[in-house]
């Protein structure tokens, strides 16, 4: 039987992104939180939305590329990736459990001196990056630039 374990996200980033150095191995490491959204009509007939908040984690190239171009909170991204579960004990010894999305690969979706998106650096927004090939353009000319439902203006932070 094969499996499967794949997470396609499209959000706006709710925290700068956090770097930092695995403490086993010393491999670079990112995290930062993203929203996506969705609305839907309760049983009254009115337009409610719902946020949800994910966990993004990147390792080594893929936390450089994060840092290079300077990515922060409000950007919009889309993320592919999997799920990962972990657990431990914190300090008063309770166990406490997290779900992240380990991230393969992502790509920029503010366009460029929008939002806070980098204007230079020689990145070209559009562009996708990954763990295995730092700079492909994508496949499709671009199909990840999803068109924003409207009325999108109102961010969740």
């Amino acid at each position: 039987m094969a499996y499967l374990n794949k997470v396609m996200l499209i959000g706006n980033i709710g925290k700068d992104p956090e770097i930092r150095m695995s403490q086993t191995g010393g491999r670079k490491r990112v995290s930062f939180s993203l929203a996506t959204s969705r609305r839907y009509r309760d049983n009254n007939g009115e337009q409610k939305e719902q946020t949800d908040w994910h966990n993004i984690i990147g390792w080594g190239k893929i936390a450089d590329i994060v840092e290079q171009l300077g990515i922060r909170k409000g950007m919009s991204l889309y993320v592919e990736g999997s799920l990962t579960n972990r657990s431990w004990t914190d300090q008063n010894g309770q166990k406490r459990y997290t779900t992240e999305v380990n991230m393969d690969t992502f790509q920029l979706l503010t366009p460029r001196g929008q939002g806070g998106a980098p204007s230079a650096g020689g990145f070209n927004q559009g562009n996708s990056y990954s763990q295995s090939n730092n700079y492909s353009q994508p496949q499709n000319g671009g199909a990840y630039d999803a068109p924003m439902p409207e009325g999108d203006d109102d961010l969740p932070f």
